[in-house]
């Protein structure tokens, strides 16, 4: 069966960049393949890998919604919507050498994203027994956590910036898994885009204040900026990235 890691923390932290790198080192340290998931309506896990997707989870949705009232969605005659969207369902997996990924995407137009998160949710469950890792980054916000998501996930990771706002986030986060009796093995914080990697002495008091293990903290790096300005995908940073060598110090105190 495989472990679950689940990243969540508000938006705009970086927790998106974070698990991209999270998934390439547990690859490049032979713990592969690892199952990918973009959890998030607002998919870009793929653009930090640097990889591209054909058809998200969202797009299946929509494509059995309007067969038979749209003439470009058209279902096999004697085949169920269930049927062929069962059969349809691998075709919403990017695979890669070293990993797979699975987006969730969104619909079209108004409507919640209840079925779409179901199928996240059953898809998890379907394949956790093909991957060692099985590696999750949720939507900005709680929500997927009080969806009950992923109730098995054995590592929670919240990301924060390094500001009390964020990390009193990841404290809601926190207390929230705790109100639906999820029971991960972990739960640490990762202050992301520290300046020069340092923690200001009133964003330490409000980790602590907060109950939150600090698994580490990742400096403000200038070549992830420009690395997505240009369009570049972040795994593609040096080797002896700041960022890289401070997840990689997170990871080996995670015992991953």
């Amino acid at each position: 069966m495989g472990h679950i890691i689940a990243v969540a923390g508000k938006g705009g932290v970086g927790k998106t960049t974070l698990t991209g790198l999270l998934i390439q080192y547990l690859c490049e340290s032979g713990k592969k393949p690892v199952l990918a998931v973009d959890a998030d309506a607002n998919a870009n896990l793929n653009e930090v890998l640097g990889v591209g997707i054909e058809c998200t989870l969202g797009e299946l949705r929509e494509e059995i919604e309007r067969a038979g009232v749209d003439s470009r969605y058209q279902i096999p005659a004697g085949m169920t919507k269930q049927a062929y969207l069962e059969a349809r369902l691998a075709d919403a997996i990017t695979e890669e050498d070293d990993y797979d990924l699975m987006v969730m995407g969104r619909t079209q137009g108004q409507g919640c994203y209840c079925f779409v998160n179901g199928l996240v949710q059953t898809q998890i469950q379907k394949l956790q027994s093909h991957y060692p890792y099985v590696v999750v980054d949720n939507e900005a916000g709680m929500e997927h956590i009080s969806r009950g998501l992923i109730p098995t996930m054995e590592i929670a990771i919240l990301v924060s910036d390094c500001s009390r706002r964020g990390v009193q986030a990841a404290g809601r986060i926190a207390a929230l898994m705790k109100e639906l009796n999820f029971k991960p093995k972990t739960v640490g914080l990762i202050v992301n885009r520290a300046p020069e990697g340092k923690l200001d002495a009133g964003t330490m008091e409000e980790v602590e204040k907060q109950g939150l293990t600090l698994l580490g903290v990742v400096p403000q790096d200038q070549d992830v900026y420009q690395y997505d300005c240009d369009g570049k995908p972040i795994v593609r940073l040096p080797k002896d990235s700041p960022v890289r060598s401070a997840l990689h110090d997170i990871v080996q105190k995670l015992g991953l």
